[in-house]
């Protein structure tokens, strides 16, 4: 009979391996069946789905997703739990042989086994902006998640032009998928317990902004952009085109207020001043 993880026997399986969760790895454990069932469901994963799963850790939100996906593909950068996982998934009534682990760093992934059509994964606080712009730039097959990150970076992928939340995050992420919110997961469900709140943000992809080269140039303009994000674009941009002149009249050539700033414009607008880049 199929089964989830509880918290008695995460600390279990902790303690067998030797592992001690690391600040360093992002390493907060999900010990509630219940959350992980509702995490899946959020990201609408059905039968016919290949699941990739960023950060299995002791497999909590692993065998909830094999509940319900075709096949799992898990990258786990900690050889214990990499190894241990298999393991875990046997004991708990799957079959290990739909469940494939990659034993990687998320950041140096460049290609996978197969093709994943969505992504759910706990993702480690201080990486999960760039894992996930990563996999969406590098995946275009995933055509939809869900992600559990600290809620003020879940603020920041969700956030709209005039919010205080609004920022570089905000605008790349909808470069490829419109972005948002999926609810609150409260701190108790995590082995060791986070000093922080968490989030789940839910992505759906869309056809590309534009090609690789255009999407390069704009990132270019949005990290100027909200560098000093109280600057007017003009000053902003200044370095990029050479000089404040140049770039007021950059600006204005792709219609828009020289004056304004980055946090008032959406994606299209930091389009717009990069195509008039020689």
């Amino acid at each position: 009979m199929r089964s989830l993880l509880g918290a008695t026997e995460i600390r279990e399986i902790a303690a067998r391996i030797d592992l001690t969760p690391t600040k360093k790895l992002g390493q907060n454990f999900v010990v509630d069946g219940n959350t992980c069932r509702r995490i899946v469901k959020s990201a609408d994963v059905t039968k016919s789905d290949i699941a990739l799963e960023i950060g299995p850790g002791l497999g909590s939100l692993t065998l909830a997703l094999l509940e319900d996906a075709a096949r799992v593909v898990a990258i786990e950068i900690d050889s214990r739990l990499a190894a241990e996982l298999p393991l875990t998934a046997t004991s708990h009534g799957f079959d290990a042989s739909l469940l494939t682990i990659i034993r990687a760093d998320a950041m140096e992934i460049a290609e996978l086994p197969i093709d994943p059509t969505v992504l759910v994964a706990n993702l480690p606080y201080n990486v999960s902006v760039p894992v996930l712009l990563r996999f969406l730039e590098l995946f275009p097959s995933l055509r939809q998640g869900v992600v559990m990150v600290q809620s003020e970076v879940a603020d920041r992928l969700v956030a709209l032009p005039g919010s205080k939340n609004y920022g570089s995050p905000s605008v790349k992420s909808t470069w490829w998928a419109d972005m948002s919110s999926a609810g609150n997961v409260g701190r108790s469900i995590f082995w060791p317990v986070p000093n922080v709140d968490s989030s789940l943000v839910k992505f759906v992809r869309h056809l590309p902004a534009g090609d690789e080269a255009l999407r390069r140039t704009t990132f270019r303009i949005i990290d100027a952009a909200f560098a000093q994000r109280r600057k007017m674009l003009r000053a902003a941009l200044s370095e990029i085109f050479g000089s404040s002149a140049s770039a007021s009249q950059a600006i204005e050539r792709a219609g828009i207020d020289p004056t304004l700033r980055g946090e008032s414009l959406l994606l299209p607008a930091f389009i717009s001043i990069a195509q008039q880049l020689p």
